[in-house]
């Protein structure tokens, strides 16, 4: 019993950081105006262990917020690509010039509680955050 109140308690928890994430502005360091955090999760879509680990890292440092990460569906995805999540394509194109991915489709999804899903394909070498 008390090991399932921890187990709500942490979820209740998780469910917070995403809204006040989600509502909270971040400034940006040149010019002082607000940008809005994207919220992104990543998927291995080619089965290559370590990939969304190390995409993690970049999309962090470049100052995404990636709230899930681990497997695709299926590991046979023979290009990367963003997948919309909320009806932003806007948003999962900015993400995928950050990351080098040319494919960007729309699946919305708004009980993911993301702005965008990354697939890594087999075509991961021409990535950005393998190159650097």
């Amino acid at each position: 019993m008390g090991a399932a109140i921890a187990v709500l308690g942490l979820f209740v928890l998780v469910l917070a950081y995403n809204f006040v994430t989600r509502v909270t502005l971040l400034p940006d360091q040149e010019d002082g105006t607000a940008q809005e955090i994207i919220q992104v999760e990543v998927r291995n879509g080619c089965g290559i262990g370590g990939l969304a680990g190390v995409m993690t890292l970049f999309l962090r440092e470049h100052g995404y917020d990636v709230v899930e990460v681990g497997d695709y569906e299926s590991f046979n995805v023979a290009r990367s690509m963003v997948i919309d999540r909320v009806g932003n394509l806007e948003t999962a194109r900015k993400v995928a010039e950050e990351l080098g991915i040319r494919q960007v489709e729309q699946d919305i999804r708004p009980e993911y509680f993301l702005d965008a899903s990354v697939v890594i394909g087999l075509d991961y070498e021409t990535l950005r955050p393998f190159k650097e």
